[in-house]
């Protein structure tokens, strides 16, 4: 017997292309940098620019756990923080959506249908998860693996440098991630930053065969109402222009809009809030 046709015809195609709908972007957690909260409040400062909401889905080592609501039905996990900004405590969630090859990526199908309104989804998560999440082995079927660029965390310490190139090699080795952006924490008249920024990219060429396209310096001490630098801004427009194929023609669909459509102090607040008192419970 036939199955009826379904009232809106383009339901198979909406679902087809549901993970290409939102711009994907893979953060690595660095449980050695105390900051992470505000470079993810920053991210989110420079995609509300480009008129996108960002749903940060932390799933990092010291993130608190999902709720019992999460694991039930995701949609009811997510918090919004302010008309830009929403918030889904993950640790621990990614795992409940591993399939027979060990592959998580049915939870970014999971995230776009629980949270439509968002344009850009960022996933906080250690390494081996966001191998789970993105890995790509040759020959393997990539129609709707989303394309994007892991964006790795470090600051001026060594302990943070070594953890980021860690992750660049396990990203590179067994997901098959070979181009990388960085974001460092570091105080503006902090001595080590390019030289940090230089040695893992050359360790990255030279050792993995790996890039670090671009990287950017974040002042921990930063206000939540400031603007995005100019870097941030660059590196933000080339995240939006790897999720869409690389074309940049695709963000002339979201012009930048004007300041005033930043995450709010309070969005900003709660996301640095979340970040130290999950450091302090660790």
């Amino acid at each position: 017997m036939s199955q009826p046709m379904p009232l809106d015809q383009a339901d198979g195609l909406r679902r087809l292309f549901a993970t290409a709908r939102s711009c994907i972007v893979p953060v690595v957690s660095n449980p050695n940098v105390a900051f992470g909260g505000v470079m993810l409040e920053r991210l989110c400062t420079a995609f509300a620019e480009h008129g996108r909401h960002t749903l940060v889905v932390d799933a990092g080592e010291r993130a608190n756990e999902a709720s019992e609501l999460a694991r039930l039905d995701l949609a009811d996990g997510i918090e919004c923080l302010s008309s830009q900004v929403s918030y889904l405590a993950a640790r621990g969630l990614l795992l409940r959506y591993v399939d027979a090859t060990g592959s998580t990526r049915s939870f970014l199908q999971a995230v776009n249908h629980a949270a439509p309104h968002c344009d850009v989804v960022l996933v906080h998560a250690s390494a081996s998860e966001l191998c789970r999440l993105f890995a790509r082995s040759p020959g393997a079927d990539l129609i709707g693996a989303p394309n994007c660029r892991p964006l790795l965390l470090a600051d001026d310490r060594p302990a943070s440098v070594t953890h980021a190139y860690a992750a660049m090699k396990l990203l590179t080795q067994r997901a098959g991630l070979v181009v990388h952006d960085l974001l460092l924490g570091a105080a503006p008249q902090s001595p080590r930053s390019e030289r940090i920024a230089m040695q893992i990219a050359t360790c990255a060429d030279d050792f993995l065969g790996a890039v670090l396209r671009d990287w950017v310096q974040i002042d921990p001490a930063c206000d939540a109402t400031e603007p995005p630098t100019p870097e941030l801004r660059r590196l933000v427009r080339e995240q939006l222009a790897t999720a869409h194929g690389g074309g940049h023609a695709a963000l002339s669909a979201h012009p930048p809009m004007a300041f005033h459509a930043r995450p709010t102090p309070a969005a900003a607040a709660t996301l640095r809030l979340n970040a130290a008192a999950a450091w302090a419970h660790h």
